[in-house]
């Protein structure tokens, strides 16, 4: 043992001096050091919260964003910087009403699910169901629910890797239909979200073609709690629901892309954004500001030596109700060949503590001493390979394009995100840096390098899958 000890640390002796002298690593090393100082990210953040706000895609706020994505893609420096129009089925919150009418009599906090169609005229009141669990929904009969309001109260965990929303995301996503489907008129679900507060967190819903639309709302984490204390009192209760939206067929919306071309390689693309678009409650700051901000900060300091392969930054125009990688694709496929790798940063603001890289990459000289340069800084590379890598991506990594994904801290995400608390205020300048740097770094590396992830990807790895949103 003590021999085999002594030959691992000649070895790492021997090693030392030549991964120091790296110059990829140097590189990275002062990329790095360059971003956790930098104010590119903050500052771009500020900005968009403050001159626009929130972007609601298919909207005249969208439209804004466009103008202001493009003008600070300009003076930042990129090139090429250009708007890719799309059309969707834009979805436009009107007036929102909850309450209890029975036993105790009180108002709810509620907001409406992205796509929910709209109550009747008046809106509806009816007995509530209460189910603690989105299972326990699931458990009862078909014609069970004839007539009443379901509603589903099931708790969101707290996890650094986000885990709590995934597995709940069935209970926004296909609860209306699910509770459709046993003859509910209306659908509640507790937001998913893990804070005490009492905003209320939207995001999309899915309905299935096969029952029949109900609307659909999402209740504060106060008030699942309040319907909660109420059912265990036994006493039936009754609620009235009232949601006015609307929707606007083949309204226009837009991506934003501009570019830092390569020296040696410019047909060859690195690929890094985020989503323009947010819900409308908040300012959009931390979902997804914060992940515009990281994609195009990280370009910009990647690429401020110029690089020999071109860094592109896109600014995805409709996530929030998974438009954009459709379009994405339908304006790329042909560039799939030639995109050597694709991300998008999307989880916040708070810091990054693990990487996942395309399979069969980790053990690559230019991995390592990437892996190397972000050691320092608290990030460590992840031995399962990256999936879809972002849901505004996913399609053109289904197609083949490798994917990677940069994990930050999702601990405090989801107290506020898709809520009137999605503001400015609650990104954490160092963190953010340390995020922005572990982009900026991986950016730098992949394109001064000649890494073909393609080539190093075993023949059995699985294709990529997207993140539930």
């Amino acid at each position: 043992m003590r021999a085999w000890l002594l030959a691992a640390a000649l070895s790492f002796v021997s090693i030392a001096p030549a991964l120091a002298a790296d110059p990829l690593r140097q590189g990275a090393e002062a990329v790095r050091d360059k971003a956790l100082a930098d104010t590119t990210a903050y500052d771009y953040v500020a900005s968009l919260t403050t001159e626009v706000g929130e972007r609601l895609a298919g909207t005249e706020a969208a439209a804004r964003a466009r103008d202001w994505g493009v003008a600070k893609l300009k003076s930042l420096g990129f090139s090429n910087v250009h708007v890719e129009p799309f059309t969707i089925t834009a979805w436009v919150r009107g007036p929102e009403k909850a309450e209890v009418t029975a036993p105790f009599p009180q108002s709810l906090a509620i907001i409406g699910l992205g796509g929910s169609v709209p109550t009747p005229p008046g809106g509806v009141e009816a007995e509530a169901v209460i189910f603690p669990t989105y299972a326990d929904l699931l458990a009862a009969p078909l014609g069970s629910l004839t007539g009443k309001i379901a509603v589903v109260t099931q708790p969101m965990p707290r996890a650094q890797d986000g885990a709590g929303y995934g597995a709940l995301n069935p209970n926004r996503r296909a609860g209306p239909s699910e509770a459709a489907r046993r003859g509910a008129i209306a659908y509640l679900v507790r937001s998913l979200a893990t804070g005490e507060s009492r905003a209320p967190h939207t995001g999309a819903l899915n309905y299935k073609p096969d029952v029949p639309q109900i609307p659909a709302a999402a209740l504060s984490v106060v008030d699942a709690e309040l319907l909660d204390r109420m059912a265990a009192l036994g006493r039936p209760i009754r609620i009235r629901l009232s949601l006015e939206s609307h929707t606007v067929a083949n309204a226009p919306a837009w991506s934003v892309v501009g570019e830092i071309p390569g020296t040696e390689h410019p047909d060859q693309l690195v690929v890094v954004g985020g989503h323009m678009d947010s819900w409308d409650p908040g300012q959009g700051a931390i979902d997804d500001g914060a992940g515009m901000a990281i994609a195009v900060a990280a370009a910009h300091l990647a690429g401020a030596h110029p690089a020999k392969r071109t860094l592109r930054v896109m600014l995805f125009g409709a996530e929030e109700m998974d438009f954009t990688r459709f379009a994405v694709f339908a304006a790329h496929q042909a560039e799939i060949p030639r995109t050597v790798v694709m991300g998008e940063a999307d989880i916040g603001s708070d810091r990054a503590w693990s990487v996942a890289l395309p399979a069969g990459s980790l053990t690559h000289p230019a991995m390592q001493a990437y892996a190397a340069a972000v050691a320092p800084i608290g990030v460590i590379m992840s031995p399962e390979p990256a999936r879809g890598g972002g849901d505004d991506i996913v399609n053109m990594v289904q197609a083949g394009v490798p994917a990677v994904a940069v994990r930050q801290d999702a601990s405090r995400y989801f107290d506020w995100h898709h809520s009137s608390e999605d503001t400015l205020d609650k990104i954490d300048k160092a963190q953010f840096s340390q995020a922005v740097a572990t982009w900026a770094t991986l950016l730098y590396v992949v394109a001064n390098s000649d890494i073909d992830f393609r080539a190093l990807a075993p023949a059995s790895a699985a294709a990529p899958a997207s993140a539930p949103r």
